[in-house]
């Protein structure tokens, strides 16, 4: 009996729960994920946004402490914390500025998702939430606009309810629900404040979804499919975090800049004057990042038409990966180096010149070229990106 051999009972098990190493925490899964070796600056857009959205975040809850959305006193209330509340100035300053900054960089960020094709599966998802996130982000941008209760304000909901109106059959019902009454008053200024805070912690809960598809998924490559290979690829930290904070510090600066030295590149001296029901302003205009779809809106003669058309230049993102559906996530250039590179140009003037044309009220001239470039916009969704789509599975090149 004493030469049996023990049963194996406390040989350690490579399979004991016990032995297993603690699983991998989210903070260093994020430090440690990989990603392709040639990401560029404009990388680094993803960065900015989640430090100005932080900002504007913080600096809405505060400013909302003081807030009273009442037509008799929203004015006053915004006037008194930026005149006579301890650093008030500096708070909406932060907010006003942080939500020019936010837009341009969202902007940039989905044209380097065009350019980089990020919407390529199997990143189909990401592009999605990303879409849809700028379409939260404008809904939260108008409601913000209307609350200072200025002049700009008052008539920039009241261009937007009679917009609304203009839908067949529907479209009073929704301006009444959407003004609250038969023209913009403190039922407005109810629902654009419960918009406005409702949609701020959506668009965070929104970006976390964003970013949890982008870890799952993995980031695309300038290269394309070669720079996603895992010898082409690099941990986050040190080297990512890096870019991304001289990315932040460079924006800081700019941020900086543009609120103590240029802060009328981002107010409109018009809304720091009461709304005034009876005294229509000669000039009505959003924020410069609403004046392209503003552009869009005003070519049309017919109000539907034009709701439709600005309405559709955001929608059609959303169908931008079945519009060119090649399933390799390669840039648009490493095949059609030189008519991409028109089409993208295309694109980007056909935008500023759609904003300026809303700037100018698209009159005389400015209608002809607002219609140039709403037609120059989609030409490069419904045209260039279907041609080069049915091109690359034809095997043509260009």
């Amino acid at each position: 009996m004493s030469g049996t051999p023990l049963p194996p009972q406390h040989t350690v098990s490579a399979l004991a729960p016990d032995t297993q190493p603690p699983a991998q925490g989210f903070l260093s899964h994020t430090l440690s994920l990989r990603l392709p070796r040639d990401l560029n600056m404009l990388w680094t857009v993803g960065a900015m946004l989640l430090v100005v959205l932080a900002l504007m975040v913080a600096s809405g809850l505060t400013l909302a402490l003081s807030y009273t959305p009442d037509a008799n006193l929203a004015f006053s209330t915004v006037e008194a914390l930026e005149r006579r509340a301890p650093s008030g100035w500096l708070l909406r300053s932060l907010h006003i500025t942080g939500a020019s900054f936010f837009m341009l960089a969202l902007y940039l960020h989905v044209f380097r998702g065009l350019c980089y094709r990020s919407y390529a599966p199997p990143r189909r998802g990401l592009w999605l939430v990303g879409v849809m996130l700028l379409v939260m982000v404008m809904v939260t941008a108008f409601a913000g606009y209307v609350l200072p209760w200025g002049q700009m304000s008052y008539w920039g909901a009241d261009v937007a309810g009679k917009a609304v109106g203009a839908i067949p059959l529907i479209g009073p019902l929704l301006e009444s629900v959407f003004l609250g009454g038969d023209s913009p008053g403190t039922p407005t200024l109810h629902r654009m404040f419960v918009l406005h805070f409702t949609l701020a912690f959506s668009i965070v809960g929104a970006v976390i979804l964003h970013v949890a598809v982008l870890h799952a998924k993995g980031s695309n490559s300038p290269s394309g499919i070669k720079g996603q290979a895992a010898a082409q690829s690099l941990p986050f930290h040190p080297y990512f975090t890096v870019k991304d904070l001289l990315g932040v510090v460079l924006m800081g600066m700019a941020f900086t800049a543009v609120m103590c030295f240029w802060p009328q590149l981002v107010t409109e001296p018009a809304n720091y004057r009461p709304a005034n029901p009876l005294h229509t302003p000669a000039d009505i205009e959003p924020e410069w990042y609403f004046l392209p779809f503003y552009g869009m809106l005003q070519a049309v003669p017919s109000k539907f038409f034009g709701l439709l058309i600005s309405g559709g230049a955001v929608v059609v993102l959303l169908c931008v990966p079945w519009l060119d559906n090649r399933q390799n996530s390669s840039p648009i250039w490493l095949r059609y180096g030189r008519v991409a590179g028109l089409a993208l140009g295309m694109l980007v003037v056909s935008f500023i010149v759609a904003g300026l044309a809303g700037r100018h009220h698209v009159q005389g001239g400015w209608l002809w070229a607002g219609r140039l470039a709403t037609f120059g916009y989609y030409a490069y969704f419904l045209g260039f990106l279907p041609w080069q789509a049915r091109a690359a599975r034809k095997g043509v090149s260009a």
